[in-house]
């Protein structure tokens, strides 16, 4: 164990590091829009969440924030994407990422339904439709690849 052994210095990584893909970065997770944009969705009703004191709400609002989910999301077809299909229980990223948003909804409704205002204008928490941030991510890509 690490008590056993005494410390033989510092190390400091200035980067992300992991243990996926050629990168060993954090792209597997959010390297691209639509996995920021679950990210932020995400974090976005953090607050509101822990303020339900429901406790099946917070249990499953943790269990959204599992790394699996994004890494659903990946885009990546190159050297790593046998590996992101073989784990992946979607047919494509687009289809967890609007799995992930629906779900991320329906904890909306249910926030609403226990009278928890959102924000402080009560505007949609979800700032874009599943819908519309694929539209901008496939014209983005059609850009790219001409």
């Amino acid at each position: 164990t690490s008590q056993a052994y005494p410390s033989r210095g510092e190390l400091d990584i200035h980067n992300f590091i992991s243990w996926a893909d050629v990168e060993r970065d954090l792209s597997a997770w959010l390297g691209n829009n639509i996995q920021h944009a679950a990210a932020r969705e995400l974090y976005n009703i953090e607050k509101m969440i822990k303020l339900s004191n429901d406790p099946k709400l917070v249990d499953a609002w943790r269990k959204m924030t599992t790394s699996d989910h994004l890494y659903y999301m990946c885009t990546k077809w190159f050297n790593d994407g046998d590996v992101h299909k073989y784990f992946n229980p979607y047919e494509s990223p687009y289809e967890g990422f609007i799995a992930f948003m629906n779900v991320l909804n329906d904890m909306v409704l249910r926030l609403k339904i226990q009278g928890i205002k959102l924000n402080p204008d009560d505007e949609p928490l979800i700032s874009e439709t599943p819908s519309a941030i694929m539209e901008k991510t496939i014209a983005k890509a059609k850009e790219i690849t001409g």
